[in-house]
C-alpha cells in the first residue's frame, strides 16, 4: 500500500483519561473537538466513555451531532463556541448543551430555546471567549435563576506552572464565580497539573489524552509509519528536493517516503532535524517536506526498508512540534485524511 498507516492506541487513550481523572480533585470530562484531535471522534468517544468519561466537550455544535449519534443518549456535550446562529435545531434534536460567551448568546438561546439547558463560559483574562466581568455581573442573576449545567474559563498559560497569568486568572474566576450553586470549571490538562485549587468541580483534559505535553506522564497514543517508495543511490555534491536545499557529503542512498505537509507532517519539520526510524535507527530528513513525500537518508541502514517511522517511541509528536517551531495540538490535529488508520485495543 502507498498511504501511511497510523495506529492509535485506545488502551493508552482511557489509560490517560484514567490518570488525569485521578489527578484531579473532582470528576474529569474529555475534550475531544477537532474530531478528536485528529484521531476520529466517534472512535475516541466512544473509548473514554467506556473509561468513565461522563461530560464531552467539542467547539462546534456539528461536532456535537458527531459525537452524540457516536454516544446517544445520557452524556452531557458541551458546546465551546456557545449558540451561533443557525445551531438552535442542532442543539434541541441532538441534546447539546451550549456554552453561552455573550448577552447576544443569551438572547439568541433563550429566545429560540428557552426550555434547554445550557452553560456560561467567563473570560477570567485571556481576551478569547466568555462574558466579561461587568456583563457577567449584570446578567448573573437571570443566568443563574435558570440553574446553569456549567460556569467555566480557561486559562492563558497553563503550560507554564510559574507564569503569574494562572493565580490572576484562578482569582478572578473565584472572583466572579465563589458563592454560586452552579458547578464551576477552570482546569483543562495543564490546569490540572496546576493542582486541586484550579480543579473546582470539573476538570477539562484535552491534549493529555492524546499523549502530549503539557502531561509529561502520559502513555505515547499514536505511532505512524510511511511505506518507502523508491530508493536511489545520490554521490557526493548532487542535492535532494525542492531548492537544491541538500547536498550529499559523500556517496548515500536516499529513500522517498509517501507523506508530505498534505497528510500533516508540515513543511517546517524539514529544516529541524526531524528523523524517520527503522527500528531503533535514526534516518536523518534531508532536503524539503513536499506535499506528498519526504526523503531520508538511509545510507547507514544495512538492509532497505519497506517502511520507516516518524512517529513512535523514538519521535513523538512533541519531538516534531518542536523541530517545526510549533506545538504539540498542531502536528496532532493535522495528521491528514489519506493515512490507513488501524485502532489498537
Amino acid at each position: 500500500m502507498s498511504t501511511a498507516h497510523l495506529k492509535i492506541d485506545l488502551t493508552a487513550l482511557a489509560e490517560n483519561w484514567r490518570a488525569l481523572n485521578a489527578l484531579s480533585a473532582c470528576p474529569a470530562a474529555a475534550v475531544i473537538k477537532a474530531n478528536g484531535y485528529g484521531l476520529g471522534a466517534e472512535r475516541v468517544a466512544t473509548t473514554l466513555a467506556s473509561a468513565g468519561a461522563r461530560q464531552f466537550f467539542v467547539a462546534a455544535a456539528e461536532e456535537g451531532v458527531i459525537v452524540r449519534q457516536a454516544l446517544g443518549p445520557g452524556p452531557t456535550i458541551f458546546i465551546l463556541s456557545g449558540h451561533m446562529p443557525g445551531d438552535t435545531a442542532l442543539i434541541g434534536a441532538h441534546d447539546l448543551t451550549p456554552l453561552l460567551n455573550s448577552a447576544e448568546q443569551l438572547r439568541r438561546h433563550l429566545d429560540s430555546t428557552p426550555d434547554h439547558g445550557f452553560g456560561v463560559q467567563l473570560d477570567s483574562g485571556m481576551n478569547r471567549l466568555g462574558m466579561e466581568p461587568g456583563e457577567w455581573a449584570g446578567l448573573r442573576a437571570q443566568i443563574l435563576a435558570r440553574a446553569p449545567a456549567l460556569v467555566m474559563s480557561h486559562l492563558a498559560c497553563a503550560d507554564e506552572p510559574d507564569h503569574a497569568m494562572n493565580a490572576r486568572q484562578l482569582r478572578a474566576f473565584a472572583e466572579m464565580t465563589d458563592g454560586i450553586d452552579a458547578p464551576r470549571s477552570l482546569a483543562a490538562t495543564g490546569g490540572i497539573l496546576l493542582g486541586p485549587d484550579y480543579h473546582f468541580d470539573l476538570t477539562r483534559p484535552g491534549i493529555g489524552l492524546y499523549g502530549a505535553l503539557p502531561y509529561a506522564d502520559a502513555r505515547p497514543v499514536v505511532a505512524l509509519d510511511l511505506p518507502v517508495i523508491q530508493i536511489r543511490d545520490v554521490q557526493p555534491g548532487e542535492t535532494v528536493g525542492y531548492g537544491n536545499t541538500w547536498t550529499a557529503p559523500r556517496p548515500c542512498r536516499i529513500a522517498t517516503v509517501a507523506a508530505g505537509y498534505a497528510d500533516g507532517l508540515i513543511r517546517a519539520i524539514g529544516a529541524g532535524g526531524v528523523r524517520l526510524f527503522a527500528g531503533d535507527t535514526a534516518c536523518p530528513v534531508v532536503g524539503r517536506v513536499s506535499m506528498d513525500l519526504i526523503t531520508a537518508d538511509v545510507t547507514d541502514l544495512k538492509d532497505d526498508p519497506a517502511a520507516l517511522a516518524i512517529l513512535g517511541p523514538r519521535q513523538t509528536v512533541d519531538d516534531l512540534a518542536d523541530a517545526a517551531g510549533t506545538i504539540g495540538y498542531e502536528i496532532l490535529t493535522s495528521l491528514g485524511g489519506r493515512y490507513r488508520r488501524e485502532y489498537l485495543t
